[in-house]
């Protein structure tokens, strides 16, 4: 058999070409989501991601007979080795076809490329930062999957388990939840205690207190707050939240984001979308033309999706005990039944979080997917 190519990415031509073989290596398949062409461009690109202020990053296309058969991103995030007192490069982006001799190549050239940075581990899927996709799928294979996770072929573990020296790391569980014809009782009766007891209360922003008075910054600093002690998550800078602010608030339904107020001070979030899944697959390749803008646009303005999804979810440690998060889901639960959303499905959740994970014993809940971090020592 003919040997594998490793070629670094070092022009804009190239950068597409490693962005494309995505869509080429899922085409057809009914359960892979279509990422937006644009957003894969910008957060790839040196002069448009803010997560180059603390990250590095350098891309590898793998060749055989002049035909692209795979690709990875190599990736070292200083302010998170610092946080977690590591040298550790991060290996995103990672598809191949169902060649072990590919995947291994590929994962050599992060390797490779991680040693002359001075690093002692590798470790992905992983992204820039905690709001990139984390991890590889390994169960769930045959469930439609969303646009803010990894989706790969069954054979993708398979070739983990293969490569000698890696291991678990972490896992990611997401939940499908049935939204219910009504409020469960719990849930209602603790809101109700809240705001007596402590005198929590649920806030709607208005696009104008998001944008010009700060406060979709100041959700993104809660997140800092609340998700700091989770796996690999490394603090988001003033530029990096700025961008979150542009992908997300500006054109977020608002119904669909509730706060939770102590006074003047937000103590709780939760962003949610209506689902975008069935939509991007009607994209050519997660481009808006000719007609992509159009699908994405009933989902957006009119809510043509039996999914809601559950995008980020925070509420300051000392608040969760005070029942922060129950105020979050009566209010969404209530928006949910008035667009008549069918089920949510919830970001991944760390398997070890069982603080997080109980929250949904009130619901009908059962997971859904579950993707997998793993590591290496060089």
């Amino acid at each position: 058999m003919s040997t594998i190519e490793i070629k670094q990415v070092t022009n804009r031509k190239e950068l597409k070409q490693f962005v494309q073989f995505y869509y080429d290596l899922y085409r057809g398949n009914n359960c892979a989501v279509p990422y937006l062409f644009f957003d894969e461009m910008t957060t790839l690109r040196k002069d448009k991601n803010p997560s180059f202020e603390c990250c590095e990053a350098e891309y590898f296309m793998a060749f055989r007979n002049g035909k692209m058969v795979g690709r990875v991103a190599a990736i070292i995030n200083r302010r998170a080795n610092e946080r977690w007192n590591c040298h550790q490069v991060r290996f995103g982006w990672f598809d191949f076809i169902d060649d072990t001799a590919v995947s291994t190549a590929l994962l050599q050239a992060v390797e490779q490329w991680g040693r002359s940075k001075g690093m002692n581990e590798i470790a992905g899927p992983l992204g820039f930062i905690d709001t990139d996709r984390e991890g590889m799928l390994v169960d769930g294979f045959d469930q439609l999957s969303t646009m803010y996770v990894n989706y790969n072929h069954p054979y993708y573990p398979r070739h983990m388990e293969q490569l000698q020296g890696f291991q678990k790391a972490n896992d990611w569980v997401e939940m499908k939840v049935k939204v219910p014809d009504e409020v469960p009782a719990k849930f209602a009766k603790i809101t109700e205690m809240v705001r007596q007891r402590y005198g929590l209360r649920v806030h709607k922003f208005t696009r104008n207190e998001l944008i010009k008075e700060g406060w979709g910054r100041k959700t993104f600093d809660l997140l800092n707050a609340t998700y700091k002690d989770l796996y690999g998550f490394s603090q988001l800078s003033d530029r990096q939240i700025d961008k979150l602010v542009n992908n997300y608030i500006q054109i977020a339904d608002l119904n669909l984001v509730t706060a939770v107020m102590d006074g003047d001070k937000m103590v709780g979030f939760g962003i949610t979308f209506p689902s975008f899944s069935e939509a991007m697959q009607k994209t050519r390749d997660g481009r808006f033309l000719p007609f992509g803008w159009w699908h994405l646009l009933k989902v957006l303005k009119w809510h043509k999706t039996p999914l809601v999804d559950l995008l980020l979810i925070g509420v300051l440690p000392e608040y969760r005990g005070k029942g922060a998060n129950a105020l979050i889901f009566d209010d969404l639960i209530r928006w949910f039944q008035r667009y008549h959303f069918e089920y949510a499905i919830t970001g991944p959740q760390m398997e070890s979080n069982e603080g997080v994970l109980s929250q949904w014993q009130y619901l009908e809940a059962t997971p859904y997917r579950r993707h997998r971090c793993y590591r290496k020592f060089l």
